[in-house]
């Protein structure tokens, strides 16, 4: 006989289960601001490193140096314990303190934290130094001839990386960019290092506070893959649907 109450004991409580859907989503809010403005300065960095100009694509060389040859961990506890030290005294009191404006008077707008700014800030920064990379080597796939064809028609070379190269780049870049964003979705979990309170860190709260270590760590362990797999399944529907319509 399956002894129903033996189960319930090792089930996690209601209570905890939100803890781990509270985490979950910050996780996500996490991925998708990180994913949104990495790839938007992602496109300035491919740009600036593939310009003729030296005096644009060395700095943006030693920039995708620096960070792709820094551990993440490394560089997310630079942010937080290292860079404020800079700060004036009293700096870092106010920026933990709470903070709320009410825009136009009755909207609360509160004041993310520090560990946020800093989780989500080192984040970008290392995951721009990806994202151009997968940028750059899908703008290479482009046929010179491309180039070469705007030149013809009167573009300058901006204008034909903005409106020939780029479009045709993000088209080859999109299944290592999908690649990359999914990184980034498990790259979260490192900022449970600087004290942001995504899945990582909840799943950690919880098998502290009820010591079922299996239970935290392997329905966290779900919530990563599921959220994987929602962003593969998409992506690949979408270069699917992409491909029927020849785009």
């Amino acid at each position: 006989m399956l002894d129903l109450n033996a189960l319930s004991a090792q089930m996690l409580a209601p209570k905890y289960i939100g803890w781990l859907v509270n985490g979950l989503q910050m996780t996500l809010f996490v991925t998708v601001i990180t994913a949104i403005v990495a790839t938007l300065l992602g496109f300035l960095l491919a740009a600036a490193r593939s310009s003729s100009l030296r005096l644009l694509a060395w700095p943006a060389t030693a920039y995708i140096a620096l960070f792709r040859n820094t551990p993440l961990l490394v560089q997310l506890l630079f942010w937080y314990f290292g860079f404020p030290s800079l700060f004036p005294e009293g700096t870092m009191e106010w920026l933990n303190a709470v903070h709320r404006i009410h825009l136009f008077g009755f909207i609360p707008l509160t004041w993310p934290s520090f560990e946020f700014v800093a989780a989500v800030f080192g984040l970008i920064l290392y995951s721009t130094a990806y994202v151009s990379e997968e940028i750059r080597a899908g703008m290479r796939g482009v046929a010179t001839t491309q180039a070469l064809a705007a030149a013809a028609l009167g573009l300058t070379r901006w204008q034909s990386l903005r409106y020939i190269v780029l479009p045709q780049a993000v088209r080859i870049a999109t299944p290592s960019l999908l690649g990359q964003y999914m990184n980034i979705l498990k790259n979260t979990s490192l900022t449970m290092g600087v004290g942001l309170v995504e899945l990582s860190y909840t799943s950690r709260q919880v098998e502290a506070e009820t010591f079922k270590t299996f239970q935290a760590f392997g329905i966290a362990t779900l919530m990563y893959i599921t959220s994987i797999a929602v962003m593969e399944v998409v992506g690949q529907y979408l270069l699917r649907r992409r491909a029927r319509h020849g785009h």
